[in-house]
């Protein structure tokens, strides 16, 4: 539920950095997952502390998101269009590296370091749930957050942390698929 307004804020995050301030891809890419993250730990915090429900916190972050990733845009839009400066004449290199990864497949222009990078992360993500110990805390806490407290396990991290873990995620798919491909470009207000 929470995934389309970390979604925007991440895109929204490495458009504007790479537009409005000029830097490179993977700066970008760090903002997206960084601003995705940060709203994922809104509504953790509001689940853990308030005992929020977290599909009610993160509809209304999404359209709170929404609203506020159109007015960062229009900031680096062009005057006479909806649509955002593209990154190819603006800032070529937030665009994301291909490294020759387009051969492999036909020649594919959108075939990006994207691929590798999104294949490490899905690798990441498996070891900490599947072989840590702060992936078996999470996956009980996400179970059964009463049973979690008891074990000794700290519930309120655990439950603000997955968050935090969907929202960087959600951020990092963003930013490598909406904001630094090869169209690099948001309509404001759409």
């Amino acid at each position: 539920i929470g995934a389309a307004g970390q979604d925007v804020v991440g895109a929204g995050a490495s458009l504007y950095v790479a537009l409005g301030l000029g830097m490179p891809w993977y700066v970008c890419l760090l903002a997206a997952i960084a601003a995705g993250a940060v709203l994922g730990a809104i509504s953790g915090i509001l689940k853990a502390y308030r005992n929020v429900n977290e599909v009610i916190s993160c509809i209304m972050l999404n359209w709170i998101s929404l609203y506020l990733v159109n007015a960062l845009l229009s900031q680096v839009k062009e005057t006479a269009s909806p649509y955002t400066f593209t990154l190819s004449s603006t800032n070529p290199d937030a665009i994301l590296p291909s490294l020759g990864l387009g051969a492999l497949f036909s020649d594919n222009q959108y075939v990006t370091i994207a691929l590798p990078l999104t294949v490490l992360v899905a690798v990441g993500i498996w070891v900490l749930l599947a072989k840590t110990k702060l992936g078996y805390e999470l996956r009980a806490t996400g179970c059964n957050k009463f049973a979690a407290k008891y074990c000794g396990m700290k519930e309120k991290r655990n439950i603000i942390l997955t968050m935090v873990i969907a929202g960087a995620l959600a951020g990092f798919g963003a930013g490598l698929l909406y904001a630094l491909g090869i169209e690099g470009t948001a309509q404001v207000g759409g």
